[in-house]
């Protein structure tokens, strides 16, 4: 069983201008939260660990997390409200975002509020702001650092300078994560923010020597990058009509992670036996799964029977 820890929001789209206002379009989304329905898609057992609030948009998202067959029994609710992200979409598909969520529910989780795990939990996968700010963060990291010994760590950054404009504290926590996860995927955006002077295979191999054992780099429409202790493999993305981009990333993960589990690669051990071969295997296929979602409106992650 996966558990997919972090934030749950909704992603609000200013449809229109009206007489007296906006026409907002208010979506389920979260970074986290898409990566635990996108692993469900995939036929993955996974529950969400995260703190959700009882308003009336924490109602929409706990009822889209049981619609699409991800387990509740680790959400924690609060009276504290849901956040909101304002999602403008550019002419080329990429969404900017502008977080309201100071105080919210998925920020004011902390440790001892922290749910008991699973036995049948065998991957903990992090990522996103709920990683960076407090209580939250500190809470999680901890988390990361107690389960590592005995199960699957997986992360990925996913940059939100509009929540915590310090890239000095992403670089900290970025490098915290980087040793205790035994998966990294990131993107080259994201490198580029935290490390502009560093090519991307420098960062990836100090983090494998830091304690990673799989580095995976998206680089959006020029394909993708893995490196473990054998070597390193390349893709190159699918050629696909882009709607948006919004959940590509989260996509990408979560296909990651499905082809691990598929190929008995849930283990460190195994992730080290991974040869060059498997690693483009895997990324092709989670190319594949990241197309079908940029293809389609909004993060509208696919089916396993999609990419057969």
């Amino acid at each position: 069983m996966f558990v997919v820890c972090g934030e749950a929001l909704m992603d609000v789209y200013v449809r229109d201008s009206t007489p007296t206002g906006l026409l907002l379009d208010a979506r389920v989304g979260g970074s986290p939260f898409n990566v635990a329905v996108g692993l469900a898609r995939l036929a993955q057992p996974v529950q969400f660990l995260a703190g959700l609030s009882q308003d009336v948009p924490g109602e929409r998202l706990m009822q889209a997390l049981r619609d699409e067959g991800v387990g509740t029994a680790l959400v924690v609710r609060s009276a504290a409200p849901t956040t909101l992200s304002v999602v403008t979409v550019g002419h080329t598909g990429v969404p900017s975002y502008a977080f309201h969520g100071h105080g919210a529910a998925d920020r004011v989780l902390d440790a001892a509020a922290l749910p008991a795990l699973p036995d049948e939990a065998r991957v903990l996968q992090f990522g996103s702001y709920t990683m960076v700010v407090e209580p939250v963060g500190p809470a999680l990291r901890a988390l990361a650092a107690r389960e590592r010994a005995r199960r699957l760590v997986a992360y990925d950054p996913n940059v939100r300078l509009n929540v915590e404009p310090d890239l000095a504290r992403w670089r900290t926590v970025v490098q915290e994560m980087a040793a205790l996860a035994h998966v990294v995927k990131v993107s080259d955006e994201d490198l580029g923010l935290l490390y502009p002077d560093e090519a991307p295979a420098q960062v990836a191999l100090r983090w494998l020597d830091a304690g990673a054992r799989l580095v995976v780099v998206t680089r959006g429409a020029t394909g993708s990058e893995a490196w473990n202790r054998n070597g390193h493999a390349t893709a190159q993305s699918l050629l696909v009509d882009v709607i948006d981009t919004v959940g590509a990333g989260d996509t990408f993960q979560a296909a990651i992670l499905a082809w691990l589990a598929e190929h008995d690669g849930l283990s460190a051990e195994a992730l080290d036996a991974l040869d060059v071969p498997r690693m483009a295997a895997l990324l092709r296929f989670a190319a594949r799964a990241a197309s079908i979602t940029c293809s389609r409106r909004g993060a509208d992650m696919p089916r396993r029977g999609e990419l057969d």
